[in-house]
């Protein structure tokens, strides 16, 4: 039987191992401009575009008690656009924005309809209204842009350059201006690129990892990795900041000054976080074939431990692990929220109640009486059930080590 499990597993590896099409993402920033005003007109209309249609979805619910197609929808912006005085200044963002606007409404919508039907557990609430001066991006698809080549790009009419880091390959299919809390601009190329995945890097290691407060994460092997928590270590100057913006009046250009100083703070923050997050999930994925995970509930975990769970964003390093495990070649498996990892024991199964302070598994089997570091015990249940669900292990228990016996 294991051998059987065994070749599974190298048939996965062997799939995995040919040319992929992956969608990957450049954002460079641009240079700061006069020119740059027009960009940031767009994103402003982009965001009163937004806010009307969410207008005309609730009055046409309120009315017929119905919803507006989103291909209707998109008929009656362009008859505004084009036929309308009042509306012609909508014009300065281009059709395919627009329509990529509406598209993204009509998703959330569809999401939230999922959600209240019950077709889905992951919870969604109405699209809302947005603050036109915090609307970030517009996006462009086959018209309204143009990639002139080394650091140029052209949006509409206007050419801007940018900070370019590295080579952009592969087929640019959309390009996205987006704006951040500091009023930096940037311009995102998504392209689709024919990759390699490269059949020397299989490792033939499976991982089980859990993540925690005290450690970021514990695999099953109690090989801990530790994640700094930025915000706290920085707690001091954001609270500085958030005082000295709390004394400006607002409106004022004070006022604007000191939250830029806020949001450019807690950006610098977030940078750290993801290049941290980055290098471990490299890291990672160059040691393990495949990665389980346990799919929590980080909402939950933020109204119980507040802050902390936010700094570490385990949520955020997810994603980038499945990103980085795309491009290697590498398998992410999420375990359900609802399955035991906590209480059985990894060696023997037996369940007991562990609460939360404490920080040691001693299991009450007097057949077993294994004692294990609460991550550790996790880990390894996180590993064994990772692997039952690809049919790579067998859903037995691994035999308890001699060291820890």
């Amino acid at each position: 039987m294991r051998a059987l499990f065994d070749l599974l597993y190298q048939n996965i590896c062997a799939t995995i191992s040919v040319m992929a099409t992956i969608r990957k993402t450049f954002k460079c920033r641009l240079y700061t401009n006069k020119r740059n005003k027009h960009l940031h007109r767009q994103i402003d209309v982009a965001g009163i575009i937004w806010n009307h249609s969410v207008a005309l979805q609730r009055r046409y619910y309120r009315l017929t008690g119905g919803y507006i197609n989103k291909y209707r929808l998109m008929a009656h912006l362009a008859r505004l656009r084009m036929r309308t005085e009042r509306y012609a200044y909508w014009k300065i963002v281009g059709s395919q924005a627009v329509q990529d606007i509406v598209g993204r409404l009509d998703w959330s919508y569809q999401a939230f309809f999922k959600y209240k039907r019950g077709e889905t557990a992951l919870k969604r609430g109405r699209p809302g209204f947005k603050k036109v001066k915090k609307y970030s991006s517009f996006t462009l698809k086959q018209a309204g842009w143009k990639y002139l080549g080394e650091n140029r790009v052209r949006i509409g009419k206007v050419p801007y350059k940018f900070a370019k880091s590295r080579e952009i390959e592969g087929q640019i299919k959309t390009v996205t201006i987006k704006r951040d809390r500091v009023g930096r601009l940037y311009v995102c190329f998504s392209v689709v690129q024919e990759v390699e995945i490269p059949d020397i890097a299989s490792t033939g290691r499976i991982g089980g990892f859990d993540f925690g407060l005290r450690t970021f994460l514990t695999n099953d092997e109690s090989t801990a990795y530790v994640m700094p928590q930025y915000l706290k270590e920085n707690l001091n100057e954001i609270a500085r900041l958030n005082r000295a913006l709390s004394r400006k009046q607002p409106g004022s250009n004070n006022y604007e000054k000191a939250r830029q100083q806020l949001a450019r703070a807690h950006a610098r923050l977030a940078n750290k976080r993801r290049d941290v997050h980055f290098k471990l999930a490299r890291r990672l994925a160059g040691e393990y074939d495949i990665l389980c995970f346990e799919d929590l509930n980080i909402k939950a975990m933020q109204r119980m431990w507040g802050r902390k769970v936010s700094d570490l964003g385990f949520s955020e390093f997810l994603k980038i692990q499945k990103h980085i495990a795309a491009q290697m070649g590498k398998i992410v498996v999420q375990i359900d929220r609802f399955e035991p990892s906590t209480t059985p024991c990894s060696a023997c199964g037996r369940r007991q109640p562990m609460p939360l302070h404490v920080r040691v598994f001693e299991c009450q089997n007097p057949e077993c009486l294994s004692v294990f570091d609460r991550d550790h015990n996790a880990a390894r249940n996180i590993k064994r059930v990772g692997a039952s669900t690809l049919w790579l292990e067998d859903v037995r228990r691994e035999p308890v080590p001699a060291a820890l016996a």
